[in-house]
C-alpha cells in the first residue's frame, strides 16, 4: 500500500532526488517515483560521468551536491586500494577523466545517493517507488490531483495523489500528461529573436540522444560481441556535415566545427595525476580513451586493476535519426533502439575495425563491462537524455540572457527571484532537425525562480531539464549541478508553500513572500549569485 504524501516526485534522476531531500529536510512526507532499478539519471542509470564548470571545486554548487561530490570521493577512500599520493587528495578524481573534476563510476554515485536518502526512509518520511512509469494524470482547475503510475515489471498500476507534484522525468513526462503548456524542440527565432534559432519552429528538431556504454581493455583477449542487426548500416552511415563516416576517429571540433582527428589508447601509461579536467582551458575530447574514463587504474596500488575503465559518450554513438519525444510513443521507442543499436555497432566496430597506432586494426581486448551499468549487455539502463519537454514558463531564459558574445565575458541577465547557479558553455549536440554542433560561449548565470512555475498550472513544478528554457538555452542549463540544483529548489518550494499556505506563483511574484523563501534556500547552502567570475 502507497502511504499519502504531501509531494509526490515523479523521476527518480539527480533533480528528483534533489527534491526529495529538500522536501524531506522540512518534514514533509514524500513518494519519489523512478522509471528504472537505480535512482540518479545521468550519474547512473545513464551513465554519464558528470558535466560541470571550472570553478565547481571551490563554489557554484549547492550545498547538498557538494555533499554528494565529496560523499563519492569519501566512498572511493575507504573502499579502494587508492596509493597513497591519490589517498592524501582532497581534490581526487577517481578516473581521471578529462570532463570533470570528478569522473566515477555509476554504482558508487548511487551508493551515495542512497545513503543521502536512507535517514528519510527510515524515518517514514519518504517511500520510493523504482520501476514505475508514470501513464496518466488527473488535473481540474488548475491542479493536478494525482498521477497513475505503472510497474514495469508486471504492469500492475497504482494511483497516488499529492497536494503537490514535480516532474523530474527526462522528458517531461508529465507535462503533456497533466495537460500543462509546454514546448518540445525548437522555437522560431521571431519568438525570443535568439541568434541561434532557426527560421520557423521545429519541434521535433531536438538534441541527439546518446545511449552511453563501460569498456575496459584487456590485451591478448577477446571479448568480440555478436555483429550488431544493424551494424552494415552504420558502418556506411555518413551525416552530410561530418568529415567522413560516423564510425570513424574523424569528427568536427563542437566550437570551431572543423574537422579534428580523435585518438584511442586504451591504457596509457600517463600517470593519471597529471591529468588536468578543465572545460575553460581544453575540452578533453579529442584523446578518446582518457575523455570519461571513470576509474584509473595508476591511481591504486600497482596489480590492484589490469585496466582504466571508460565511458564511451562520444560523437561516434549520438543518435540524432528519429526524435525521442513528440512525434508518438512509437517512434520514441524507436529512437531508443536506434541509439542502442548505434552503440553495440561502434563497440564491434572498435573491436574489429577500428585503427591502432601500430597500424593494425580492432581492439578485441575491448571488454563491455556489464557489471558497471547494471544491465545484461554492458549498455548503460537508459538513454542520455539532453532535451526534454520545457514548461511555457512565468520566466523563459533565452539565448539573449546568457550568451557570452551579447552579454559580453561579465555581463547575463541578474534576477531579483534567482534561486541558484550555473555554468556550461550553450553545449547543443547534433540533433533529429540535421543541425551540426551549436556550441556557443556563455557566461555564469543565475536560475530564476519564474523559470521553475509554470503560466497556469498550481501546484505541478518542474525539477530539471524541463524549465523555462529555450531549445538554445537548453544546452547550458542542462548539465548535472543545475539540475541538481533545480530539483532542490522545487522540492523546498513545494514544502514551503505546503507550510506557509501559500502558491508558487504567489512566491515568485510577491518580494516579501520570496524573501522569506530565499532566506531558506540561503540557510541549506543554495548559492544564488556569482562572485566576480568571467565566462567562456
Amino acid at each position: 500500500m502507497i502511504p499519502k504524501a504531501d509531494i509526490l516526485i515523479v523521476g527518480g534522476g539527480l533533480g528528483g532526488v534533489a527534491a526529495a531531500l529538500a522536501a524531506c529536510r522540512a518534514g514533509r512526507s514524500v513518494v519519489l517515483t523512478e522509471e528504472t532499478d537505480w535512482l540518479g539519471g545521468q550519474l547512473t542509470s545513464q551513465a554519464v560521468p558528470p558535466d560541470e564548470h571550472p570553478w565547481v571545486e571551490q563554489f557554484g554548487t549547492t550545498a547538498s551536491y557538494r555533499q554528494l561530490r565529496e560523499g563519492i570521493r569519501q566512498f572511493y577512500r575507504q573502499w579502494y586500494p587508492l596509493r597513497s599520493e591519490a589517498l592524501a587528495l582532497t581534490d581526487l578524481n577517481p578516473g581521471a577523466g578529462r570532463v570533470s573534476k570528478l569522473c566515477h563510476e555509476p554504482r558508487v554515485a548511487l551508493a551515495v545517493i542512497e545513503a543521502m536518502l536512507a535517514p528519510h526512509r527510515a524515518a517514514g518520511r519518504l517511500t520510493v517507488l523504482t520501476d514505475h512509469r508514470p501513464v496518466a494524470a488527473e488535473a481540474d482547475n488548475d491542479v493536478v490531483r494525482s498521477v497513475t503510475l505503472e510497474h514495469s515489471p508486471d504492469g500492475q498500476q497504482v494511483t497516488v495523489p499529492a497536494r503537490y507534484v514535480i516532474d523530474a522525468t527526462e522528458t517531461g513526462e508529465l507535462l503533456d500528461l497533466a495537460g500543462v503548456e509546454h514546448v518540445i524542440g525548437a522555437e522560431a527565432r521571431s519568438e525570443y529573436d535568439e541568434p541561434h534559432a532557426p527560421d520557423e519552429a521545429q519541434p521535433l528538431n531536438q538534441q541527439g540522444i546518446t545511449v552511453c556504454f563501460a569498456l575496459s581493455h584487456h590485451e591478448g583477449e577477446d571479448h568480440t560481441i555478436d555483429r550488431p542487426a544493424d551494424y552494415d548500416f552504420w558502418r556506411e552511415y555518413r551525416p552530410g556535415f561530418w568529415p567522413g563516416p560516423l564510425l570513424g576517429f574523424e569528427a568536427p571540433d563542437p566550437r570551431s566545427l572543423e574537422s579534428v582527428p580523435r585518438t584511442f589508447e586504451p591504457n596509457p601509461e600517463l600517470d593519471p595525476l597529471a591529468v588536468s579536467a578543465d572545460q575553460s582551458a581544453d575540452a578533453g575530447d579529442k584523446e578518446l580513451w582518457g575523455f570519461r574514463r571513470i576509474l584509473a587504474r595508476k591511481l591504486h596500488r600497482p596489480g590492484a586493476f589490469d585496466s582504466d575503465i571508460t565511458l564511451v559518450n562520444w560523437p561516434l554513438n549520438d543518435y540524432w535519426l528519429k526524435p525521442l519525444v513528440g512525434a508518438g510513443a512509437r517512434t520514441g521507442a524507436e529512437a531508443v533502439a536506434g541509439a542502442r543499436q548505434l552503440s553495440l555497432s561502434v563497440l564491434y566496430w572498435l573491436q574489429t575495425e577500428a585503427p591502432r597506432q601500430d597500424g593494425g586494426t580492432g581492439f578485441p581486448g575491448l571488454r563491455p563491462r556489464p557489471d558497471v551499468t547494471g544491465t545484461p549487455d554492458g549498455l548503460a539502463k537508459a538513454p542520455y537524455v539532453r532535451e526534454s519537454r520545457r514548461i511555457k514558463a512565468v520566466t523563459t531564459v533565452t539565448e539573449h540572457d546568457v550568451a557570452i558574445d551579447l552579454v559580453g565575458p561579465y555581463g547575463g541577465t541578474k534576477y531579483r527571484d534567482s534561486v541558484g547557479v550555473g555554468n556550461y558553455r550553450i553545449d547543443l549536440h547534433p540533433s533529429t532537425g540535421g543541425d551540426n554542433y551549436i556550441d556557443i560561449g556563455s557566461v555564469p548565470f543565475e536560475i530564476p525562480l519564474g523559470a521553475l512555475v509554470p503560466r497556469r498550472v498550481r501546484n505541478l513544478l518542474p525539477a530539471g531539464k524541463n524549465i523555462g528554457t529555450t531549445h538554445i538555452t537548453n544546452g547550458c542549463y542542462r548539465l548535472h549541478p543545475v539540475e541538481w540544483n533545480i530539483g532542490e529548489v522545487a522540492g523546498a518550494l513545494a514544502a514551503h508553500c505546503l507550510t506557509e499556505d501559500v502558491e508558487p506563483h504567489q512566491v515568485q511574484a510577491e518580494d516579501k513572500r520570496f524573501e522569506e523563501f530565499a532566506r531558506g534556500l540561503d540557510r541549506a547552502g543554495v548559492q544564488r549569485h556569482w562572485p566576480d567570475v568571467r565566462g567562456y
